[in-house]
């Protein structure tokens, strides 16, 4: 089908259990909206009544989770700024408008620098940060009365972590996109913010988490204690989503059970 809009063959009205009519109800575009966060953001969204536009590249899971949740599609990869144009428009037109565009797609590599190749280096920054770029240009122009971007950085972006080069820099030019565009777009009342997890329980970080050592390592480095999971993240990007939260804007949220600002304790020392 290409890059036109996907419909479910499902009705693709949301019940508002609150009792808010159509223009009032929460409406978002997200993007990699299949992944482990993408699907505890949807679920965040359809249990506050609202309504989103899901976007991403894997035709065959996009389709199966808008099916689910009754919502729309559109199949195009975040990275392509041409892509992103066409996939707006969709969105616009289906929704109505929207409040909000979540951006979520992106790409983990754990290497030092000398062993990255060019072409990893290029396929994390073009995952990351040229999508990250590729979405505010092609969405910001469609919000009709204000609106809010999130985007997604990481711990990375702030602290030194080994084998992280080719992601820091990535994350990191997201965060300073962040700040200057929240100053562009200010002035439209269009906020733009990120949030920063640590490490996510998700298929995309499973080669840390279920490996026992490299496990044990990270673990030792969050203070609380333990991983973070899809609704940690989603609940914080859910607020600052949230057309309340209108007076936050040009932020990156930790979210990292204390990895990126505390110096964390040894097992011992935590509970002694």
């Amino acid at each position: 089908m290409g890059n036109e809009p996907q419909l479910p063959s499902s009705d693709s009205q949301v019940v508002d259990g609150s009792g808010a009519n159509e223009s009032s109800r929460f409406k978002a575009v997200v993007l990699g909206a299949y992944g482990g966060i993408g699907q505890a953001t949807c679920k965040a969204i359809k249990e506050a009544g609202g309504e989103a536009f899901l976007i991403g590249r894997d035709a065959e899971r996009l389709r199966a989770q808008a099916t689910e949740f009754g919502w729309g599609c559109f199949v195009g990869d975040a990275s392509d700024w041409d892509g992103m144009v066409q996939a707006a428009n969709a969105a616009d037109e289906h929704l109505g408008g929207y409040h909000s565009v979540i951006h979520l797609a992106g790409s983990v590599l754990l290497k030092p620098i000398h062993l990255t190749s060019r072409s990893e280096w290029d396929s994390v920054i073009n995952t990351n940060l040229t999508s990250a770029a590729g979405v505010l240009r092609a969405f910001v122009p469609k919000f009709r009365d204000g609106g809010s971007v999130v985007l997604m950085s990481s711990s990375a972006a702030s602290i030194g972590l080994s084998n992280h080069e080719a992601i820091a820099a990535a994350k990191g030019g997201i965060e300073g996109l962040v700040r200057s565009a929240a100053m562009t777009y200010a002035a439209k009342r269009i906020r733009v913010n990120a949030i920063a997890p640590g490490l996510v329980q998700t298929a995309l970080t499973q080669r840390v988490w279920s490996n026992p050592r490299s496990a044990e390592v990270s673990l030792g480095m969050h203070p609380l204690g333990r991983f973070g999971e899809p609704d940690d993240i989603a609940r914080g990007i859910f607020f600052l989503a949230d057309p309340r939260n209108d007076w936050i804007t040009g932020q990156v949220l930790q979210i990292d059970g204390g990895l990126g600002s505390l110096k964390a304790m040894s097992a011992a020392n935590r509970t002694g």
